[in-house]
């Protein structure tokens, strides 16, 4: 299954097609009409996905499963499915109401959700839909869509780590634009426009899935106290990322700011996906501060032997030849 998911995540190939990819390798484990699919790096949180995936699904439907007004349950219904035991279970025994009317609405019969997690953290969430009139999810289907989490975890890991499909192109400047209280872009700077642009060349995002995105993320602005923060991995633009939303005042109106991620803004997502564990990040933090190993082992308390084991797995970790390169994978 890990080989077979893989093959599937492409690399530089349209989000779209994986898509397509990703629901062939899972319909001989758990039979559907259509699956979404969206990841995002533990240190972000519970929330909205950096990468998303949708096959099967009308952008009517995708738009209403998205609806800004949805997203404090969305985040709670998540929470609450990754402690379980098993993180699985159909959409209607969540929190029965307002998904179930969408779904009827729109001829689906329900959804079977898997939380993505792993010993790090939450990786997101995979949903699996059958057509109304079609066969209900059983027992089976979830036991079996629960043993395809964790090779889908290490499949997505491998599908951001890779080199790069596409030789890396100048990145706009920082762009910002201003989404309202009634989820719609209010206006933009000339900055911005490219960053969108990119976004559609490079990782084929249907318009709609775009738009809803950064609704999305302007509601969980408004509902959380700090700051939201996304860093979306360079395997569509050859870039990482990030995407922060700020209230502005309480008319409702969320300010989203993107510019290219390097440095210690980047550290905590590049850390998961690479699986870098807490001392060795540790260790990466004084090395991008200029610490040479023996200042380190002092800072931390180690011997020099345990720095030079932490390094080795570090350069192991991230395919790098040694300090310079690995400095200059958190700036490119």
């Amino acid at each position: 299954m890990y080989r077979d998911l893989c093959a599937a995540l492409v690399p530089g190939a349209g989000l779209e097609a994986v898509a397509a990819e990703l629901s062939r390798v899972i319909a001989p484990v758990v039979p559907h009409d259509a699956m979404r699919c969206g990841t995002s790096s533990p240190s972000s949180g519970p929330g909205i996905t950096t990468l998303a995936f949708w096959h099967g699904y009308t952008p009517d439907l995708g738009r209403e499963l998205l609806s800004a007004d949805r997203v404090g349950d969305y985040l709670v219904e998540l929470g609450e499915l990754a402690r379980r035991q098993v993180p699985v279970t159909l959409s209607r025994r969540v929190r029965p109401g307002m998904r179930d009317r969408l779904l009827d609405a729109h001829s689906a019969g329900e959804e079977l959700c898997l939380a993505l997690r792993s010993t790090r953290g939450v990786w997101g969430v995979l949903c699996l839909m059958r057509a109304a009139g079609g066969r209900p999810f059983d027992v089976a289907d979830a036991r079996r869509l629960a043993d395809v989490g964790p090779a889908l975890v290490a499949a997505f890991r491998n599908y951001v780590t890779a080199p790069p499909a596409r030789s890396l192109a100048p990145e706009p400047s920082p762009g910002m634009l201003i989404v309202g209280a009634d989820s719609r872009i209010k206006t933009m700077t000339s900055q911005a426009q490219p960053w969108l642009e990119a976004t559609r060349t490079y990782l084929d995002v249907p318009g709609w899935l775009a738009d809803c995105s950064f609704a999305c993320l302007a509601a969980a602005a408004r509902a959380q106290p700090r700051n939201v923060r996304l860093c979306v991995p360079s395997v569509g633009c050859g870039w990482w990322t990030t995407i922060e939303a700020q209230r502005l005042g309480d008319d409702g109106d969320v300010a989203i700011m993107i510019q290219r991620a390097g440095g210690r803004s980047l550290m905590p997502s590049y850390c998961d996906w690479y699986g870098v564990t807490p001392r060795e990040q540790q260790i990466m933090q004084h090395l991008y501060s200029g610490s040479a190993p023996k200042q380190i082992a002092r800072a931390l308390d180690l011997s020099l032997y345990t720095v030079g084991d932490h390094l080795k797995a570090l350069f192991r970790k991230t395919g790098t030849s040694g300090r310079d390169e690995l400095i200059a994978s958190l700036n490119t």
